[in-house]
């Protein structure tokens, strides 16, 4: 990042230029909803949103923020024409930097040092991919067996596959808002991109022929730097994980069907 930050109240023209434009706009999430219940309004400020951005700003990359983030990545995609490397959704970084900070109290180890993402719908059909998990090139069960002496069993799974997907419902029920933290894996995702770091991030990006699924922005881990996604990393999932992955996909291309049908999309 450049020091000292200039901060300005600007219109469209003035992104002109810019290397990287978040859009964050759009109804919040509430108390009791699910980020899929946002998809028609949200949808709408997208549009009118990335039309003007992309007149504008045509050559910068898109940092989609707003919920339904997976689906709104995909409008964006759709409406400003941009090439997929450039239309970026924020996805589960910060669902997996969850992940991570509580299999690092688990087995007291570094953040640093622990592998593990989140997958999917940046909602309540993501999932954890155990079998990619690791600990300093150990496999997490693995490491749980030998280094901590116990089982990573199917109720300590559950326990923390809950724990990361209402994370964000916790929050909003007790602050109304969660706006700390998604900053903070928004400034990872910049900082990866302008100083072209090349980090592995499970940021959101449209999926061709991942165990047949395309057509439809997910996350899964890929390399990202000074153009924004530079390579997706092959995903290579168990049998169970695949069926989760294939259960995301399908309820968001059950969104993106209806919004064909409606005219949402072009």
């Amino acid at each position: 990042m450049v020091y000292p930050v200039k901060i300005i109240a600007g219109d469209y023209p003035d992104c002109v230029k810019a290397d990287i434009i978040i859009i964050t706009a759009g109804s919040p999430q509430k108390q009791g909803e699910s980020r899929l219940d946002l998809v028609h309004g949200n949808t709408a400020i997208m549009k009118n949103i990335v039309l003007q951005v992309a007149k504008h700003a045509p050559e910068a990359i898109l940092l989609i923020v707003t919920n339904p983030v997976d689906i709104l990545t995909y409008v964006a995609l759709k409406v400003s024409g941009f090439p997929e490397s450039r239309v970026i959704g924020s996805g589960t970084v910060l669902d997996s930097s969850r992940l991570r900070y509580l299999l690092s109290l688990e087995t007291k180890i570094d953040t640093r040092n622990i592998h593990a993402y989140v997958l999917g719908e940046h909602g309540n059909t993501e999932f954890i991919a155990w079998s990619q998990a690791h600990v300093a090139g150990i496999p997490l069960e693995k490491y749980y067996q030998k280094a901590l002496g116990k089982k990573l069993d199917k109720k300590t799974k559950n326990l923390l596959t809950r724990q990361v997907k209402e994370a964000a419902f916790e929050v909003i029920a007790k602050k109304q808002v969660s706006h700390y933290a998604i900053a903070l894996a928004l400034n990872r995702i910049c900082r990866a991109i302008l100083r072209g770091e090349r980090s592995v991030l499970t940021i959101s990006t449209l999926v061709t022929d991942t165990y047949g699924v395309e057509d439809v922005c997910l996350s899964l881990p890929c390399v990202i730097g000074r153009q924004g996604i530079e390579k997706r990393i092959p995903l290579h999932l168990e049998k169970k994980e695949q069926q989760e992955w294939l259960n995301s996909a399908a309820t968001l291309k059950k969104i993106i069907s209806k919004m064909l049908q409606q005219g949402m999309l072009p």
